[in-house]
């Protein structure tokens, strides 16, 4: 039970963040589960805690296993994990032993040696190798001669801390160490084992060294277990040595991916050379195919051109016949021409040439008439297509402003109109007010001018006698008076026409500039009407001026196209002209060449030909057999470059 609670103090297990995540982890699913399963079975298969079928052993493995698996999921599950989580089953429950096995992945270095590339593991063995070298050499040469390597048997002892390979009473202690010591603590232990196990592993071979690590191995150290734990911590282990080594080790696999990768390229470069001959191979194949076709087509080819060279002789031959017997049905003709013309009259001839000429003249006139009529259809589908457009287009803006303006006209024509009824009613009032006030004034001067009679016969008197009659003086006085008030109601009626005219007068004035608002009102609609429609046509003709830029745009851009094309076909005729060019000159000089060849050749081979004329008729010289040899290696040239010729004829057509 202390041991439990040792364990989880030494590797800070309390403070584990993730001991709060295991029930989550328990709820989802792990790709790993059927592994894990197929696994536990195999795991301390004979203690009694693990040996039950879903027993409390078994699934508290299992969860630790797969709770760890969705926690890691590089690392995953690893086959050798499950030893150490037995034991830390046994000692303490699921969670703290899953807090456990998190911390000694993370902390002692057990996570890089679970991961799938186990370089951790590599690391370790090639260090434990070094470590065997230097401590037991003699032990190191036995393992190199029986060929029997440091991972066959250390392997399981790093990935399991001696859990899989010692009893478990001292796996524990091994645990207790390593806890407290780190990943040195394994590297001693293996180091005790073998110098307790020495003498009897150097006389075994490889399968006894086999079997001995599985079976007498742990028996062994069993015996005493103080032992080998205190041998262990006796052994020499030095810290500086093994960074050396992980350095060196590292520098190793890196050269080792270094060559890795040369040898795949290498390997990628023959796979390309093997196809690229496969290849060369297959065209070689083709080449010598198409050659004997080209030999055979030419042979047929030769045996056509003899047969289509007799035919062709024989069509000449039968041509020069054929040209003959023309030549006299010719001559027949021309005699029976001249036969019958001396027999025909001239009047056949004259009405021949009348009749000609009258339909001459009928076929031009019908060529007239059908031309004018060609020419007034022309017309008429124009007029129509002129009549159609200007129903359909809508009337341009000249007719337009005379439209509104005519609209115009005929309003202010009736606001006249109605302004002249109205001042035509005043007037007619004003002459009406001034008949009256002429017939008033007239009546009124009647009957002041007896009254002004009257007052000068009295007023003559009353010089003469003013003091003694008092009384006409008063009426002489209101006399005056009537008088004056009736000039003073004539002023005021001649002002009351006056004022009346000038208000006519106001009116009509007030009718002209109202005429004149409605003109200037109706000119500055049409202005209106006229801005608007020129805005409306100056955005057509922006919209048209895009619209035609955008094309032009375009168009440009296709005529740029083209011309590169153009010039790049051009470029590419004139490098394919120049190469045929420098093609016919080589082949012409090769065929120069060759034909000069033959050219002495053929002199050589008269000359043969007169040498073996020369040995026929009796006169041999010496050497006949050199001669022979000479003969014959000269037809052989010659057949060689007869067939060179040919090849080079094929190539030129």
């Amino acid at each position: 039970h202390f041991r439990g609670i040792v364990w989880q103090l030494l590797c800070n297990a309390q403070t584990c963040p993730v001991r709060d995540n295991y029930s989550d982890y328990l709820r989802k699913s792990s790709p790993c589960e059927k592994v894990i399963k197929r696994d536990i079975a195999r795991t301390y298969p004979k203690h009694e805690f693990f040996k039950d079928n879903d027993g409390r052993g078994q699934s508290g493995l299992y969860n630790v296993m797969k709770a760890y698996s969705i926690h890691d999921s590089e690392v995953g599950y690893c086959q050798g994990s499950a030893f150490l989580v037995g034991v830390l089953l046994l000692q303490m429950p699921e969670e703290d032993a899953f807090a456990v096995s998190v911390r000694l992945m993370e902390d002692y270095r057990l996570r890089d040696m679970y991961k799938p590339t186990m370089a951790e593991l590599g690391l370790c063995m090639y260090q434990l190798e070094c470590m065997v070298q230097e401590l037991l050499p003699e032990l190191n040469r036995h393992f190199q001669s029986q060929n029997y390597h440091t991972s066959m048997y250390a392997s399981s002892w790093f990935l399991t801390l001696f859990t899989s390979c010692l009893p478990l009473h001292v796996a524990y202690r091994v645990i207790d160490l390593f806890l407290s010591e780190g990943m040195e603590i394994i590297f001693r232990l293996s180091i005790a084992i073998l110098m307790i196990c020495k003498e009897d592993l150097l006389k075994l071979d490889m399968e006894g060294l086999l079997k001995y690590f599985q079976k007498e191995m742990p028996v062994k150290c069993e015996i005493d277990p103080d032992y080998l734990i205190s041998l262990a911590m006796q052994v020499k282990y030095d810290q500086k040595k093994m960074k050396k080594l992980s350095k060196d080790y590292n520098a190793l696999k890196t050269k080792e991916q270094e060559e890795m990768v040369e040898l795949r390229r290498l390997r990628t470069e023959n796979r390309l050379l093997r196809q690229r001959i496969e290849n060369l191979e297959h065209e070689s194949a083709e080449l010598a195919d198409k050659l004997i076709q080209g030999q055979v087509s030419r042979a047929q080819e030769a045996e056509d051109n003899f047969v289509i060279k007799r035919e062709l002789s024989a069509l000449k031959r039968r041509e020069l016949e054929l040209t003959q017997e023309l030549e006299t049905s010719s001559l027949t003709i021309q005699q029976l021409k001249d036969v019958n013309f001396s027999v025909v009259n001239k009047e056949t001839y004259q009405i021949i040439d009348s009749l000609q000429e009258e339909l001459v003249a009928v076929k031009l006139r019908e060529a007239e008439n059908s031309d004018e009529m060609k020419h007034l259809r022309e017309r008429l589908n124009e007029f129509e297509e002129v009549n159609k457009r200007l129903r359909e287009v809508p009337p341009d803006h000249a007719v337009a402003q005379l439209q509104e303006e005519l609209i115009a006209v005929k309003l202010r024509e009736a606001e006249a109109n109605l302004s002249m009824k109205e001042l035509r009613q005043k007037i007619s009032e004003l002459q009406q007010m001034w008949k009256e006030h002429l017939s008033s004034s007239h009546a009124s001067s009647d009957s002041s001018q007896p009254n002004s009679l009257e007052a000068a016969q009295i007023s003559t008197p009353s010089t003469i006698s003013s003091v003694t009659s008092s009384p006409l003086k008063m009426l002489g006085n209101s006399l005056k008076r009537s008088s004056d008030y009736s000039n003073e109601i004539n002023k005021l009626k001649q002002e009351l026409m006056s004022a009346k005219l000038r208000e006519a007068e106001a009116v009509s004035e007030v009718k002209e500039l109202r005429q004149k608002v409605m003109e200037l009102e109706t000119q500055n609609q049409v202005s209106l009407n006229q801005i608007r429609r020129q805005a409306d046509e100056l955005n057509k003709m922006k919209e048209a001026q895009e619209t035609v830029s955008d094309k032009e745009k375009e168009l440009n851009n296709l005529i740029q196209e083209e011309k590169r094309k153009f010039i790049d076909l051009d470029s590419r005729f004139k490098e394919q002209q120049m190469m045929n060019r420098i093609k016919y000159l080589e082949q012409t000089q090769i065929i120069a060449e060759l034909k000069q060849k033959l050219s002495s050749y053929e002199v050589k081979k008269e000359e043969l030909v007169t040498v073996k004329k020369l040995i026929e008729s009796g006169s041999e010289p010496q050497d006949t057999t050199e001669l022979h040899d000479r003969m014959a290696e000269l037809q052989a040239e010659m057949f060689r470059l007869e067939v060179q010729n040919r090849k080079l004829s094929s190539m030129t057509n």
